[in-house]
């Protein structure tokens, strides 16, 4: 368990770091889709299975060899499955920002579809042979 307030390596207070799974089809059309949406550029990202990825996964105990959740941390704090998805679209500029209505669904209900689609995205989806390499108009948006 962390220690409250405490942040992983090499992240800054205010940073809001997008983790997801770097060789999944789904994942890597949506990293492309915010890296579009995110027109302000709050959201850095990176591959689970990336060196930054490990270790924030290894920072809040979480499996590096398993990834089921796009995860956001938000100044230090851990948000997964739906919450993710909706506290990166908060902060999103409209018309992306709409997509908040999702919040009236009952989390266990949008955990429950997030989970669905989570174990079948490489079957519905498929999957890279290797994660997705930024260009170079992006890799500042990477943390590696």
């Amino acid at each position: 368990m962390t220690t409250p307030g405490a942040l992983p390596p090499g992240l800054a207070p205010d940073n809001r770091v997008v983790l997801f799974d770097g060789v999944c089809r789904l994942c890597s059309t949506w990293v492309r889709w915010l890296l579009r949406a995110d027109r302000h550029a709050r959201f850095r990202l990176a591959a689970m299975q990336s060196p930054a990825g490990q270790a924030i996964l290894t920072w809040y105990g979480l499996p590096t060899d398993h990834h089921e959740s796009m995860l956001l941390v938000d100044n230090g704090r851990l948000h997964q499955k739906s919450s993710a998805f909706l506290h990166i679209l908060r902060q999103l500029p409209l018309p992306w920002r709409a997509g908040m209505a999702l919040q009236a669904i009952p989390r266990p209900v949008r955990d429950w579809a997030y989970d669905r689609v989570a174990r079948n995205r490489y079957r519905w989806f498929g999957r890279h042979d290797r994660c997705m390499v930024p260009t170079p108009e992006q890799a500042g948006r990477f943390l590696d």
